[in-house]
């Protein structure tokens, strides 16, 4: 219980073999290897469990005093994805013309995006993540939640990687500002808009940017 006093368990992991790791692990590399992140999405319907199940690996991912710091909501009515895109498309137009500096704009050249968010409604699904900066406990008291942001950007790595392992495809978007996402979804005033996740399987005429991840010996140093 989030809160309670320390309780310990035993730990009943069962450890793995080490040809049964490495195999998993070459499994899981081989997956994650594939995964792209994809703007034209088919309007093709999507198994609701995937869904829940991927947010129950997101839910399962560790965080700061165990305060669980986030919501996940998940958008399918077609008229409330309208109204988030035409949020967005603002919001975005704003960035590109307005906002951004000609750096910026240079740096995300390569990956060939504008204003323009259809995904945002081709997509079956969208995931709107919320980071919760406190919580009201069942008296009314405040308590404040610690590294949060850190926590829900866990969460996500972890609904990431569990959508992919469904065979389903998302994109990470991050308007900014996002306030109008807690306003559409009408959520409360201690949470904040973290990301917003399309999800879906790919249009029959998707394609994505030609770009290089970084190799190994690039991000990788041992001590």
């Amino acid at each position: 219980m989030i809160g309670a006093a320390y309780r310990p368990e035993p730990h009943t992991l069962d450890r793995l073999s080490p040809d049964e790791a490495i195999r998993r692990s070459r499994a899981f590399l081989d997956s994650m290897g594939m995964r792209r992140s994809v703007r034209h999405f088919s309007s093709e319907p999507v198994p609701f469990e995937l869904v829940e199940n991927a947010l129950r690996v997101a839910g399962s991912a560790p965080s700061a005093a165990n305060q669980q710091p986030w919501s996940f909501v998940v958008v399918t009515d077609e008229v409330t994805k309208a109204r988030i895109r035409a949020a967005a498309e603002h919001e975005e137009e704003l960035l590109y013309r307005e906002r951004a500096g000609a750096e910026y704009l240079e740096a995300i050249r390569p990956i060939g995006t504008d204003w323009v968010k259809p995904h945002l409604t081709d997509a079956p699904i969208l995931i709107a993540v919320f980071e919760q900066g406190w919580r009201l406990d069942r008296s009314g008291q405040k308590h404040k939640h610690y590294y949060v942001r850190e926590s829900v950007g866990i969460a996500v790595g972890f609904l990431l990687a569990a959508l992919q392992e469904s065979g389903l495809y998302a994109l990470t978007h991050t308007p900014s500002p996002m306030r109008f996402l807690g306003q559409i979804l009408d959520r409360p005033e201690n949470e904040r808009p973290f990301i917003l996740i399309p999800v879906g399987y790919p249009a029959d005429d998707a394609d994505v940017p030609d770009l290089e991840r970084k190799p190994l010996d690039d991000i990788l140093v041992t001590v």
